[in-house]
């Protein structure tokens, strides 16, 4: 390690301070009550009073791809319970899809309904940009959720989830339970490896245990779902006889490789999830089995979008930031949960 190179555990308590205070923000946006309005050339107005009093009613339209996945279930569960905090927001909501096509069309419909904004977790961003774009043309903000766009304009702003800072938070906790273990076994469950996304959280647990010595001894590659995560899990515990700790990206193919653990006997290791399901949070708060702890992927992006969607319409920022206009990008922490913390995350927590 070179004297210049920062230590994953300060590289990760700086990334947490400053995404913390994004979240933060995006939560104090509804809440606080700023002395003095401000406003600015082409920025939206903070209103002396809270952001959540009732404005004009706005309409915002809202697609994602099938509820085939906790996470994604809880995306979509998320975003409605956001706008039903308010009396002013209208939630046009369509039906789940994973057909680009047809999730094309839907934006098309909101476009040619004249809705004031629009929240879109795209199947395939790049698919779906041509169609934001057009939305965005005609003067309709679209916040993009979670999968990016292939164009800076064809979103207003983005809320996103940290995958490579999910893959830093495991492989943290990781070294910090690990640190007196002698040439420990690390292995890794991840989730389609074709996906950027599992990629970028491969990276990030790499390079978090390298920083504290350890590194991957055995890896696996399964499909987030809690068939492929049994198999999966199987594949490894035959090939690795002793293995120290293991992270799973995908608490709902967690499922799966618990039940392979269970059917196998191991219980000499302790394992790490990930997305944070309120399943596996139940298991960790019970300790009543391998699993330890999980990392954070926000099912609330949605819900922030939908939030920043209202504001926008609405000619509103977030009241917390001296900027009078809404960010263009909000990246979400990636915390760790352990029985020691959990009860701070398990009622915002999916059910996978």
């Amino acid at each position: 390690m070179t004297a210049t190179r920062q230590r994953p555990f300060r590289r990760l308590l700086s990334t947490t301070v400053c995404l913390v205070g994004a979240t933060a923000m995006v939560a104090g946006c509804t809440s606080n009550s700023p002395e003095e309005s401000s406003s600015g050339d082409g920025g939206g107005t903070n209103a002396a009073s809270s952001n959540d009093d009732s404005g004009d009613t706005v309409t915002i339209g809202f697609s994602a791809p099938a509820a085939d996945h906790g996470w994604m279930a809880g995306i979509t569960n998320a975003a409605k319970a956001a706008a039903e905090q308010y009396d002013d927001v209208e939630l046009q909501v369509a039906e789940g899809t994973n057909d680009v096509s047809t999730q094309i069309s839907q934006v098309e419909t909101f476009i040619n309904d004249g809705v004031d904004a629009i929240v879109l977790l795209p199947f395939d961003g790049a698919a779906l940009t041509p169609v934001a774009l057009k939305a965005m043309d005609a003067g309709i903000p679209v916040i993009n959720v979670d999968r990016q766009f292939d164009s800076p304009f064809a979103a207003r702003a983005t809320v996103l989830g940290d995958n490579y800072g999910m893959g830093v938070s495991a492989g943290t906790y990781v070294c910090s339970e690990l640190s007196g273990t002698p040439n420990a076994v690390v292995a890794e469950i991840a989730g389609i490896d074709s996906l950027p996304l599992t990629q970028e959280r491969s990276q990030g647990f790499a390079d978090a245990l390298g920083d504290c010595g350890l590194k991957v001894s055995n890896r696996v590659a399964a499909e987030f779902t809690v068939e492929s995560g049994e198999e999966a899990a199987s594949n490894l515990l035959q090939a690795a006889p002793k293995i120290d700790a293991i992270w799973n990206h995908d608490d709902d193919q967690g499922v799966g490789v618990l039940a392979a653990i269970n059917n196998a006997g191991r219980d000499e290791f302790f394992m790490v999830g990930g997305a944070g399901s309120a399943n596996a949070m139940r298991s960790i708060q019970a300790d009543d089995s391998v699993l330890k702890a999980t990392v954070i992927y926000p099912s609330t992006q949605a819900a922030d979008g939908v939030k920043m969607a209202r504001l926008l319409a609405q000619d509103k920022s977030l009241s917390d930031l001296v900027e009078v206009e809404i960010p263009k990008q909000i990246v979400l922490n990636a915390p760790v949960v352990t029985k020691d913390n959990v009860d701070q995350y398990i009622d915002s927590a999916f059910e996978s």
